[in-house]
This record gives C-alpha cells, structure tokens and sequence, in this order.
C-alpha cells in the first residue's frame, strides 16, 4: 500500500507544480485562457486527445465492453472516425478564423463570427456550456470517487472531494498553459499504461479463458452479431457509431485548436493525434474483453473498475502507484479542460457582456477564477449524488454538445450565408430534440445525439435559406479566413 501511495502521490504533487510554474506565465485574460496561442504541436495533439477521453477510456470504455460485449466497439471506431474529421474539417479554420475575429472561447467566436447584435447567441451558448459541462465534469469526478474508493479505502464522497480540490488547484493557478501541459503529460502517461497492461494481462491468461466466460455469460465480441433483424442490426451499429458526431462541438477540444501557434502545424499534430486515439481505443476494448476471461463471474467486480483490478494484479505496488495515476491522469485532463472552457464561456460572454463590460484584465482573471471554483462545485455536487455509470453520464453530455454546437460550428467555418439568428435557432432546436428524443421511448433504440444534430443542422439550413448572411463585414472576415488558409 505504502509504495502506491508514495508513487500516486508524487504524480499528483506534480500536477500541483506544474500549476504554480504557470502562475507566474500569465499576464492577460487571453494568456489564462487561450495561452497567448503559442502551443505546439506535441502540446495541442495531446492536450486535445487527453482532454477528450477522460476516464471514460480507462474505466467506462472497458467496462461497458465487459459488461455486456461488443456492442460499444461501434462507438470507439465512431469516435476514432470522428476524431479524423475533427481535425481536418474542424481546427484549420477554427485557428485562423478565431483570430480574424478576436475570439478566445468558442461562444465568443460563435457571436464574433456571426456579428450577434443582442448578444444573445453567446449568452445560450455559455448556458448550455454550463449545463453540460458540469455534468460532464460530474462523470470524471465519479471516476474518481472510484479510483480513490479502491485504491485506498477511502469513502467515495471523501475520494469525489480529494479529487476535485487537485484538479482545482493547478487549474486555478496556471490556466490554459497548466491545463495543456499537464494534459501532455498525462496523455503520455495514459498512452503508456493502456499498451503495456493488456498485454501483461494476456499472458496470465488460460487457454480458452475468454471462450468459456463468453459463452458462461452469453455474451459475443463480434462486431456483426447473427440472428438479429435488419432494424436491430442498424441500431447494433449506428447508435454507438454515431458517437464522432460529438467532436464537432466540444469547447474543450476545439478550443485547443485555437491555442496552436499556427495552423500550418496542425498536420503533425494531427498525425500525432490520431495515432494515439486509434491505439488507445483499441487497447480500452481489448482491456473489457481480456477483462471477461479473467474475472469470469460478473457479480463479484464493479464493471468500470476491470482496469483497476487488472494493475492491482499484475504490477508491483511502484509500477501499480504508476499506472493508477494513468487513470487519474485521464479524469483530471478532462476535468481541468471542462472547468477552463466552463468558467472561460461564462466569464466573457456573460458577466463580461452582460455585467461589466469595462472590467480590468485583473477583474477578469479573478472572475475566471471564482467561475472555475463554482462550476466545480455543480460537478462534486453531481458525482456526490452517485446516480449513474461513468459511461452513462459522458454519453448524455457528449451528446448534448454535439446536438447544440455541432452544426453551428460547422455551419460558420463552411457556409458563407450563415447568419446569428440561424445559428440560435439551430442551437435552440437541436439541444431540445436531443433532451426530447432523450426522455422518450425512442432513446433506448438511438443515440440522442443523431436526431439532435440533424434537427439542429436542418433549422440552420432552413433559416440560411430564408434569410441569408448580408452583413459587408461579416462576408469580409469569412473571405480572408479563407484567403489566410490558401497561402
């Protein structure tokens, strides 16, 4: 116990000091939350794929394959496809045109690029930021709640608090920059422990082990299963599929593209990105499935916590600490990357907007700061209640970033026509048939985030069609975007 300890402690002391070495680095709003746009290619790959996967890869993914199959493999391969299309379609834009218009978070670049009189655009979107963010903060808290409650004994509600205030102290103190390099470094760390334990895992393996248990439990890792009808096999794939629409409208990812020096270093990082989440996803399934043959009796071990019990297993307490911090690792990324684009959307597009449009940088940075405290007390007040799995609540989140912002984001970054009132109605439609399709008896046969996203990608459409983009200004910015991109 000692050596896990020390070694998972001293993990978390330099997420802490990481942190503080950042304080001193910021010296304006921008720098806290956009990091001065200086990030390479390393950083911003990193950051953006750790801040993606949360502990949802070390502990949803895993266990949801171990708990009931295969099914979900269709929703990793969606997310790995997804994150392709993100990076091509999504960050070479959004970089040059976020600093055509002076946007440094993603609602302001929606009423910058949109020229929103009302200001009501960016107000909706740091509300929808908000609600979404918390819950999804809520599910890594959850994650670890369950890390902490296993590793060392410790009350879930305790574990939820010790995790929420590392997280809180290294994001409040070093912003954007703190948030991205300590990403860096528990992407690697992630990267390492998700390889290197299945294949530990593998050779304590009987022969037949996996067959057997499979069989015990009815279960199949066939990506195609038999005997099903037409209907239940386009579900089978489509609804987990259709996960890699989420991409297109995740502040806390895309942001990241924002933040890179240039957008001419997006193609390394994009190489670099997708490398990692094609392993990483890869080895979270085969992490379920080896899971299945060795713990074959299913009611003797929290499905999410397989990862977990798989280190306690096979590593010495050292290397243990280690890859235990790797779980950490993934639940804080995203957690400190949700709380930074939470607080970020409400600081500027909605006390800044609506409140003190004259307030200081100073004002401003401190305002960030009680915005990150508050929204973190939302998501431990969530993870508290305990009521549903990681995999569950990351699936509700995601989907309701994807319904809302999705098709606004590709809509401004592609149409030329898209206008402000478009984008509200579209945001308006799409997060309110994805709660609608939600909470109805169609949820259970389809990912919410579908009809969400069609509905949302349709009002625009239809909106741009009656009353098209005529603002000089505005046409002009969108022409030199494109102008800046074929140099």
């Amino acid at each position: 116990m000692l050596p896990t300890l020390v070694s998972f402690g001293l993990y978390l002391c330099m997420m802490i000091f990481i942190g503080f070495y950042f304080y001193e680095k910021k010296s304006s709003v921008e720098k806290y939350i956009l990091g001065g746009r200086g990030l390479g290619s390393w950083v911003t790959a990193m950051s953006a794929q750790a801040s993606d996967m949360s502990g949802w890869l070390l502990m949803g993914l895993p266990g949801s394959i171990y708990a009931a199959g295969s099914g979900d493999t269709w929703c990793a391969i969606g997310l790995a496809v997804g994150t392709f299309f993100n990076w091509i379609l999504v960050a070479p834009r959004l970089r040059v045109y976020s600093e055509v218009t002076d946007s440094i978070t993603v609602p302001q670049f929606m009423g910058n690029r949109l020229n929103d009189p009302t200001g009501i655009l960016r107000l909706v979107a740091a509300l929808v930021t908000l609600g979404f963010f918390a819950i999804y903060a809520g599910s890594g808290l959850v994650a670890a709640g369950k890390l902490f409650e296993s590793m060392f004994g410790i009350p879930y509600a305790g574990a939820v608090i010790i995790g929420a205030v590392v997280v809180l102290v290294y994001t409040l103190s070093g912003g954007f920059l703190a948030v991205c390099y300590t990403d860096l470094i528990q992407g690697i760390l992630m990267f390492i422990a998700i390889v290197i334990i299945p294949l530990l895992a593998v050779r304590s393996l009987s022969d037949g082990a996996i067959a057997a248990s499979l069989e015990a439990r009815n279960l199949s890792i066939s990506l195609l299963p038999k005997e099903i009808s037409l209907v239940a096999l386009i579900t089978f794939i489509v609804s987990p599929f259709v996960w890699g629409l989420g991409y297109f409208g995740q502040p806390h990812i895309i942001v990241r593209f924002m933040g890179i020096s240039s957008h001419k270093a997006l193609k390394k990082s994009t190489i670099i990105a997708m490398i990692w989440v094609v392993i990483s996803l890869a080895a979270a399934i085969v992490i379920g499935i080896i899971g299945i043959g060795m713990y074959p009796d299913p009611t003797t071990i929290d499905a999410e916590k397989v990862f977990i019990k798989m280190i306690g297993q096979l590593c010495n307490p050292w290397i243990g600490g280690i890859f235990l911090a790797a779980i950490m690792a993934a639940i804080m990324s995203t957690i400190d990357s949700q709380l930074l684009s939470a607080s970020s959307a409400l600081s500027q597009d909605f006390y800044k907007m609506l409140i003190r449009k004259d307030a200081t940088e100073r004002e401003m940075l401190n305002v960030n700061r009680i915005f990150v405290v508050v929204i973190m007390i939302f998501a431990t007040s969530i993870a508290l209640a305990n009521l549903n799995t990681i995999f569950k609540i990351v699936q509700f989140a995601w989907g309701g970033f994807g319904a809302a912002f999705g098709p606004v984001i590709l809509f401004s970054l592609y149409s030329r026509k898209m206008t402000w009132q478009s984008g509200l109605v579209g945001m308006i439609v799409g997060t309110a048939v994805m709660l609608g399709w939600k909470f109805s008896p169609l949820g259970p046969y389809m990912y919410e985030i579908l009809p969400g996203f069609l509905a949302n990608a349709i009002a625009i459409a239809v909106v741009n069609r009656i009353r098209p983009q005529q603002d000089p200004a505005v046409l002009e910015k969108f022409d030199k975007m494109k102008g800046i991109l074929a140099e």
